[in-house]
């Protein structure tokens, strides 16, 4: 008997255990239909020929990407909004990567202070970023126009790159780099022929993750723009006068953009982790 309910108990708690983690699986489904039933939504009815959103589906078509591309206010928004995201981009690896560098190569009073004042402008609200550039703007003169925006949207583009360049570099060997000097490199050429060669993948995720969040982004923008608006703001602008498929497929081409920008950040920074691992396997093996 005692044999008998031994071998009882663990099928007991075996069961207990499969209905808790189903229970789990069917909670995280929920969570994230709920969460991304919206967009789902707003890309099923992009391809419905009805000019309202409602069910039932009435005919697939592509007439509402045709009228976003004859749009000539939407297609010079997205135009704008490349040109904003380009820019902040550009000058935020810039910025950013320099950043990281000071402060993965040097050691210097508040050091730690420093790096945390570095990220506060991606813990800020919009709102508050934005109220605070449009008043520096107004206190200096500064016609508010795409200039400003791209302004805006590089405070807390910087931080992005800089995060991520630094966790990179955190993760190098350093030998490598007194290797390539003691051999007679210069330090910028150790740069580009031993450092640069081993971020320029966390360059690439950082950079589209930068003109990920430039091109998305509302908040800011509403404060600082002038009389040319990015594809967001001409969005709110639209919705104003009502709710059109044409707007759905303008949703949907922003939201393909954003996560293919996302999946390919997300594909080289898994890439670096491989790199990574393999180096220290062969580090241990060597050893």
């Amino acid at each position: 008997m005692q044999e008998i309910s031994r071998t009882e108990k663990p099928t007991e708690k075996t069961k207990s255990f499969s209905i808790g983690d189903l229970i789990l699986k069917l909670y995280v489904l929920l969570f994230f239909l709920v969460l991304y039933s919206p967009i789902i939504i707003v890309v099923i009815f992009s391809f419905n020929e009805a000019p309202f959103s409602y069910f039932p589906f009435k005919k697939f078509t592509f007439h509402w990407y045709q009228a976003f591309f004859n749009n000539e206010d939407l297609m010079q928004a997205v135009i704008n909004s490349i040109k904003v995201g380009i820019a902040a981009t550009v000058f935020s690896l810039i910025v950013g990567t320099l950043l990281a560098l000071a402060m993965d190569e040097f050691i210097f009073p508040l050091k730690g202070v420093f790096h945390r004042v570095s990220t506060w402008p991606i813990t800020f609200p919009g709102v508050i970023t934005g109220v605070a550039l449009l008043l520096f703007c107004s206190f200096v003169k500064f016609k508010l126009s795409l200039v400003t925006v791209a302004i805006g949207h590089i405070t807390f583009c910087i931080p992005v790159v800089y995060l991520e360049v630094l966790a990179r570099l955190k993760s190098m060997d350093k030998a490598m780099v007194l290797a390539a000097m003691d051999l007679g490199a210069s330090r910028w050429k150790a740069f580009f022929s031993v450092v640069l060669p081993n971020i320029k993948t966390a360059l690439l995720g950082a950079a589209f993750l930068a003109f990920t969040l430039s091109f998305d982004e509302i908040i800011v923008t509403i404060f600082l723009t002038g009389r040319d608006n990015t594809l967001p703001m001409q969005i709110w602008a639209m919705l104003r006068r009502g709710m059109t498929p044409e707007i759905n497929a303008v949703g949907t081409m922003i939201v393909f953009v954003s996560i293919t920008s996302l999946l390919i950040w997300e594909r080289l920074r898994s890439r670096d982790m491989k790199q990574k691992e393999i180096q220290m396997a062969r580090a241990r093996l060597g050893a």
